[in-house]
């Protein structure tokens, strides 16, 4: 079984709410949230700034803490 995390993007960005990341459920000793921390992100960095200028350039994010059902 399988869930749904969502992902914000640091404050410097104006668009935090970037997408969503699926992850298996905790189950004995694996612990969700610890198979998030460390993952990376690759992004666009038009979408994270909502200026089209930026279409071609990516940025990589890594997610680091998990609050709740958002990292």
């Amino acid at each position: 079984k399988k869930e749904w995390y969502d992902i914000k993007a640091p404050s410097v960005f104006s668009t935090r709410q970037c997408g969503k990341t699926l992850v298996s459920r905790t189950q004995g000793t694996k612990i969700a949230s610890e198979q998030l921390k460390g993952r990376v992100l690759e992004l666009n960095l038009a979408d994270l700034n909502n200026d089209e200028d930026q279409a071609s350039k990516k940025i990589k994010l890594c997610i680091e803490e998990v609050q709740g059902r958002n990292c």
